[in-house]
């Protein structure tokens, strides 16, 4: 059988990609040493609040999962890899009343759910308060509409509110370093409240799911072991992790871009430390080579679930050997339908010959618009499938 280094060098959108072998053999003898614990299904989830496609997946449209922002682009904080970008594509609902409308209007338009978010104050605390009563309201109405919100931080009584209004997966960063919550987040606050925050989360019925954002001390990785452990102590129903972005950041204060081997040490930390949490890799991080490095590795290292995949990633998935399935959704709000046990799974299943036909198809189409007429490809190895479940 193929070793792993071999498998990824049949993948032609991976084949010039750098890569640390070590760290690859290294993932490969994890999962050799875990007899009758075999990789587990691999997830791929496109979001619909970012436009993405790639040779193997297309985008689920721009109406399944909107993000709304009940600040518009306003937020307090400033966070030096943030500057509110984030926020700034977001559907504004500054009011219940607007949310209300917003709601409805996404809902005519064939929307399941929406992340509902907003800019902190200056304590990171996003005021939901006098939008609770109109949550419910929605939730009232429209029951099966799913809602995933950006926590931030709250005590005991705030997380009850949350359950109450009808959330149902509440979400969080989790940050280990006091360095990191001054000097890039601006606040006044500890690492112990961040503690705090994810504590009362589990207490309640929602489903909750903390990430770490992976090099957010300027591209740096400072405090991820801390959260790692941090989410040790309090299990939550999944957890995220996210690699920061550093083209959001001003040019006073530059973020380089994480070292993607450490990126990669610490998705086969995060898989050891919490093997029975489903493990995602959220869309943000960076594009490029990089994007290329890091879905490499999570692939690799188990993790559960990648939104956005790389080219090339959902077939290397398929070539280790692990069952491929395509959703339209927010890995969030997935993970949150499967926690419930709401049934199976929606999506695509694919397996290898359906990937591999779909370039085939990709190369075809490129050659004729280059030449014209195409150039012969060689075959799919068997007749193609691609099943709906």
């Amino acid at each position: 059988m193929s070793n792993w280094s071999d498998l990824l060098a049949r993948v032609e959108p991976l084949q010039d990609v750098a890569v640390d072998a070590a760290l690859i053999d290294a993932l490969e003898r994890d999962w050799q040493m875990r007899e009758g614990h075999p990789l587990p299904p691999a997830h791929f989830y496109t979001p619909s609040f970012k436009s993405y496609q790639t040779s193997e997946l297309k985008g689920c449209g721009k109406n399944a999962w909107p993000a709304i922002s009940i600040t518009g682009a306003d937020c307090k904080l400033q966070c030096d890899h943030c500057k509110t970008k984030i926020l700034e594509p977001m559907i504004p609902a500054r009011t219940p009343e607007a949310l209300w409308r917003a709601v409805n209007e996404v809902i005519e338009d064939g929307a399941a759910g929406m992340l509902l978010t907003g800019g902190s104050n200056h304590r990171n605390e996003v005021e939901y308060g006098p939008f609770y009563s109109t949550i419910r309201r929605i939730k009232d109405t429209f029951p099966e509409f799913r809602i995933a919100t950006h926590a931030a931080l709250v005590d005991a009584d705030g997380a009850r509110s949350m359950e109450q209004a009808g959330i149902d997966v509440a979400m969080m960063d989790v940050i280990g370093a006091q360095e990191t919550i001054t000097q890039v987040y601006h606040l006044r606050r500890s690492v112990e409240d961040f503690e705090a925050t994810l504590e009362n989360l589990v207490q309640t019925r929602m489903k909750v799911v903390p990430h770490i954002v992976i090099g957010l001390h300027y591209g740096q990785m400072l405090g991820e072991w801390k959260a790692l452990e941090i989410i040790q102590r309090h299990l939550p129903d999944a957890v995220v992790l996210v690699v920061v972005m550093p083209f959001y950041a001003s040019e006073k204060r530059p973020f380089a871009t994480p070292d993607t081997e450490a990126v990669g040490q610490f998705f086969r930390a995060a898989r050891t430390s919490l093997q029975q949490t489903p493990l995602l890799l959220g869309c943000a991080r960076p594009p490029g080579e990089a994007r290329s490095q890091i879905d490499t590795y999570a692939v690799m290292a188990g993790l559960d679930g990648i939104a956005h995949p790389a080219d090339g990633a959902v077939e290397l998935a398929a070539r280790l050997g692990r069952p491929v399935r395509v959703t339209a959704a927010c890995c969030s709000i997935v993970v949150g339908d499967e926690v419930m046990a709401a049934g199976a799974s929606s999506g695509l299943e694919l397996d290898l010959d359906a990937i591999l036909a779909e370039e085939q198809r990709r190369r075809a189409a490129e050659s004729r618009e280059h030449n014209g007429i195409g150039i012969p490809l060689v075959a799919a190895p068997s007749p193609v499938r691609l099943q709906e479940t």
